[in-house]
């Protein structure tokens, strides 16, 4: 998996922002036009970082000209591929491959690095093949889209008290994301599910930063307990670009699922986003979660996208579980977040 003598790769913390321009414009009309993704905050985000020499990663080019870049962050014992984006003018393989091994090397020679994740949204090919040369495990995900112009049912929400979120709401709702994907496939894919530390971060991460859009606590929805101190279930929204929604977290306690509670809270969110006359609302989710995939599948949502959730553990390697087949700037990990 050798770049073509053609090629040269450049380390990013070499490079300004304005070298890989190109690649940014046409990556932000591949995510909106594909997405309905407006993902030019999170290129400025980029921009400050390459501009203050505190990206890691590495772009390719042909001669002075731009051909695919990524990046990567590292957090504690935790490295993130933030990106990766290659020109639809370059074999998708050609270049992929290559900067991806790359990638994962630099991360891999990190000291103290034990876990890789990675949910790369491939525009050009599947980066499946090269992840799993690696010793990854896979995770097939779905991007889905729900046109909101379409008529929907009326919200129904029978005995269960449904409230708009509100900031008190922060620390119950960590609580409620372990509880709800405790031993579920989505805590392998991201180990801060796992405890209510990372849940809390993880949630602060959603509502706070540009990653994954703007934070709608209007049409954000919570189901709490009767003791009104914990929560039963929630879904949390952001705009991610003029009137198209995304709903980046929607959750019900264990002992509280298949209820009703999360198709209530979706069709609230739904009824609520429709009356602000938004034109479609997205979310991603884990094909191996099929109650989750056919609900969405009932309520009108379509698969837009597939990709992959990609891990590797170094304790799994050493242990022979997988798959079957230099240096840079600790960046803070959220605040490069892209992930939908």
């Amino acid at each position: 998996m050798c770049l073509q003598p053609r090629f040269r790769l450049i380390d990013l913390r070499q490079l300004q922002a304005r070298a890989l321009e190109p690649l940014f414009e046409e990556e932000q009309r591949q995510w909106l036009e594909v997405l309905l993704w407006d993902y030019r905050p999170s290129i400025e985000t980029l921009r400050r970082f390459l501009d203050t020499r505190a990206l890691s990663g590495y772009a390719v080019f042909e001669g002075t000209v731009p051909a695919g870049y990524g990046f990567y962050v590292v957090e504690e014992h935790k490295g993130l591929l933030g990106d990766l984006f290659v020109s639809a003018r370059y074999p998708h393989d050609e270049v992929a491959a290559p900067l991806l091994c790359e990638l994962v090397r630099a991360l891999r020679s990190r000291a103290g690095v034990e876990r890789i994740e990675a949910q790369l949204i491939p525009f050009g090919g599947s980066h499946d093949k090269v992840f799993a040369a690696l010793g990854f495990r896979l995770f097939p995900r779905q991007f889905m889209l729900r046109p909101l112009t379409e008529a929907s049912p009326p919200p129904d929400s029978g005995a269960v008290r449904i409230e708009p979120w509100n900031e008190r709401w922060f620390v119950p709702c960590a609580r409620l994301i372990q509880s709800a994907y405790a031993g579920h496939v989505d805590s392998q894919i991201n180990e801060q599910y796992r405890t209510s530390g990372g849940a809390l971060k993880f949630l602060r991460n959603l509502i706070l930063l540009p990653g994954c859009g703007r934070f709608l606590p209007e049409v954000s929805f919570v189901v709490p307990a009767p003791d009104g101190q914990a929560l039963l279930a929630a879904v949390l929204n952001s705009e991610v670009s003029p009137k198209v929604a995304h709903t980046t977290q929607i959750a019900v306690r264990a002992d509280c699922q298949r209820r009703g509670l999360g198709r209530r809270l979706l069709q609230a969110t739904m009824a609520a986003l429709q009356a602000r006359r938004f034109r479609a609302l997205t979310l991603t989710v884990s094909t191996e979660n099929r109650p989750a995939f056919e609900l969405y599948q009932r309520l009108g949502f379509r698969t837009v996208k597939t990709f992959s959730a990609a891990v590797w553990s170094a304790q799994e390697e050493a242990g022979g579980i997988g798959s079957g087949g230099p240096s840079g700037a600790r960046v803070p990990a959220a605040a490069l977040s892209t992930r939908p």
